[in-house]
């Protein structure tokens, strides 16, 4: 999802700031949320957790170009399921931005894109397991077709918001739609076998209930909501 340097440049980059503002204010409720629910503590463990998680996803995981941007299993889903959604915001933005300034540092100047890609669908998935997922339902028992409504919406907001720059940036030409679409094709493999490692790693959870019950996981993962 790290959209390729020069897709947006010059003075349209600017509005990525603004993008990435209203990102970060999203993340702030997501925290705010954590600590009423598990204290400043229990923020700042999976927080960090979170953090070298997503670092390790960034540069360990197959990821590769195609089109305006690459194909990363980023696993938004699963660290929404395990952490809760605070950490997971805290996580995605601290782990981009580690990646950026120790290895990729060309990527910096695309931050404010690449954190509202990956912040905003994070968002939409904490609103749509509201809805989704009963509050009698604890997430090791989710179900894989809760878990795909989870993943499909994080990868088809990822999706969503690199068409949106690609097109903002380069217009709506034959070529960058070609580009676009096949990002988008090359994404929906990530989009059908994210949740089957969803449920793999939840499943892992339940068997380890006695070390996942811990302040490093969400409460939510062992226990129906209060």
């Amino acid at each position: 999802m790290h959209i390729e340097p020069g897709i947006v440049d010059g003075a349209k980059i600017v509005l990525s700031y603004g993008t990435a503002a209203a990102s970060f204010g999203l993340l702030g409720k997501l925290a705010l949320d954590t600590v009423r629910k598990s204290g400043v503590s229990g923020l700042a463990v999976r927080s960090l957790i979170t953090s070298l998680l997503v670092f390790s996803f960034f540069e360990l995981l197959p990821h590769y170009p195609v089109g305006v941007s690459e194909v990363h299993f980023i696993l938004g889903a699963t660290l929404f399921l395990m952490f809760g959604a605070g950490p997971a915001a805290i996580g995605l933005a601290a782990g981009l931005a580690l990646q950026g300034f120790l290895i990729a540092p060309f990527d910096l100047p695309q931050y404010g894109i690449n954190v509202t890609t990956l912040i905003v669908p994070l968002w939409a998935v904490s609103l749509l397991a509201k809805k989704i997922i009963p509050e009698k339902t604890a997430y090791v028992d989710v179900s894989y077709a809760q878990a795909l409504a989870l993943s499909a919406t994080y990868q088809g907001g990822v999706v969503a918001w690199v068409a949106f720059w690609a097109f903002y940036g380069q217009g709506f030409g034959a070529e960058n739609l070609a580009s676009v679409g096949t990002f988008g094709i090359a994404y929906m493999l990530v989009v059908l076998g994210e949740p089957l490692l969803d449920l793999a790693v939840l499943a892992g959870a339940k068997t380890l209930a006695p070390f996942t019950r811990t302040m490093a996981f969400n409460s939510r993962l062992h226990q129906p909501a209060a």
